[in-house]
């Protein structure tokens, strides 16, 4: 107990010291989400979840010696897909690794503990900068890593979230998340999790190698771990829509009209709701067969997940920042045998074998019909389930993961 409360004070220390320098909007920013986490969550729930990102961001304090150091802006979900299960899969092909915050005061510090940078969504401060100057003067390799468009500032206005943020949060996205890693002559490869993403990235320049979100080992045992339970149906088929974050609004507003549709033709469906939503008035005339979930913890989130029969993956078309998405709301889905009916995009139709592993849909009267489709036909939705999980289990996971032109690159820099 002693140790642990001397390591504490040390980061509390060196936290404060920090502070006083040039983190306290980044801490601003982060008493504005947590803030906004209890607000919407209850104090109970809300608190909850924060307990476990702040034992994580706790963690990320204390990081030993390796070959690879994932650096990432924060403990959330973007996170725990972009640094941590990363990690995990190259651990499991034999590299060294470790993950910490840009919040660490101790960043530069690291740099001749470590051969390889992950930067991931690192908004720039001056624990960033003097890192970066380090590894430069040792002729290190620097790696940017995304999952979505913030290191741009002119995409920006197609971002529904932007407008909600606080001031605080704004200023530190008005010049773009990471902008000063990625636009780096410096730094000549970028890793990212589409093909829509690496052809942006290209256009600077860099060569980029996709690194798909994947499972680590500990929620395929969550996931496998629910499938064992038997599901009790009551009859209701249910869709289920996950919006994780706010910035989903326009999204789920872009099927509103098809869901409208389905629940008034079928007197048997309910619609689930889970995360941050605002929900248009419209469906209102249908809140009897609306059920609204908590957000709660990650290794929670997949039981909420198990509760629906069909997925719903809705994206505005034609929207940059939602074309950059990934399908993470496939896989999620798709370990536990769910089937999905997502979006007629790039990303989707790259994933989703059309009417065998998912449906795609383009249009209103293609979102009523595919959803009607697995609403009679439980066979189907059985069937489509399984070949979604199949293909989850044999592309997106740590455990199976291949990526030799990733694990080549990184030897060759060692």
């Amino acid at each position: 107990m002693f140790y642990k409360f001397v390591h504490l004070s040390a980061v509390a220390d060196s936290y404060k010291f920090v502070i006083r320098r040039d983190t306290m909007k980044s801490l601003l920013v982060k008493l504005g989400k947590a803030k906004l986490m209890l607000q919407r969550n209850g104090l109970f729930g809300g608190a909850r979840i924060l307990a476990g990102y702040l034992s994580t961001f706790i963690k990320a304090f204390f990081v030993g010696s390796g070959e690879v150091l994932f650096v990432s802006s924060g403990v959330g979900d973007s996170a725990f897909y972009r640094a941590y299960n990363p990690a995990e899969e190259l651990k499991l092909h034999g590299f060294k690794t470790a993950t910490t915050i840009s919040d660490n005061p101790n960043l530069s510090k690291l740099v001749s503990k470590f051969k390889i940078f992950v930067f991931h969504r690192t908004a720039q401060n001056k624990n960033i900068e003097k890192m970066v100057e380090r590894i430069k003067e040792q002729g290190k390799e620097i790696i940017f890593d995304t999952d979505d468009l913030v290191y741009d500032p002119q995409y920006l206005t197609h971002m529904d979230y932007f407008k909600k943020m606080s001031a605080a949060e704004q200023e530190q996205y008005k010049n773009g998340i990471g902008a000063e890693i990625v636009n780096d002559p410096y730094v000549k490869v970028c890793t990212t999790t589409v093909s829509y993403l690496a052809d942006k990235l290209r256009e600077k320049n860099k060569k980029v190698i996709i690194v798909p979100n994947r499972f680590s080992d500990h929620e395929l045992e969550v996931a496998d771990k629910l499938l064992e339970k038997e599901k009790i149906s009551d009859g209701f088929v249910r869709l289920g829509y996950y919006s994780g974050t706010l910035s989903h609004n326009k999204d789920f507003a872009s099927i509103t009209e098809s869901l409208m549709i389905i629940l008034e033709k079928y007197e048997k469906v309910k619609l689930l709701l889970a995360g941050s939503l605002d929900m248009e008035d419209k469906l209102n005339k249908f809140s009897e067969k609306i059920e609204m979930l908590p957000r709660v913890p990650r290794d929670e989130y997949y039981g909420n997940i198990y509760k629906c029969d069909i997925n719903l993956a809705p994206l505005e078309l034609d929207n940059p920042f939602c074309e950059s998405k990934s399908a993470i709301k496939f896989t999620e889905t798709g370990v536990l045998k769910i089937p999905t009916v997502a979006v007629k995009n790039q990303t989707f139709s790259e994933t989703i074998e059309d009417g065998i592993d998912g449906f795609l849909a383009g249009n209103t009267a293609e979102w009523v019909e595919k959803i009607s489709r697995l609403v009679e036909d439980e066979n189907l939705r059985k069937t489509m389930g399984e070949k979604a999980r199949e293909k989850v289990l044999k592309k997106y996971t740590n455990k199976n993961s291949q990526n030799e032109e990733y694990y080549s690159y990184l030897k060759s820099k060692m």
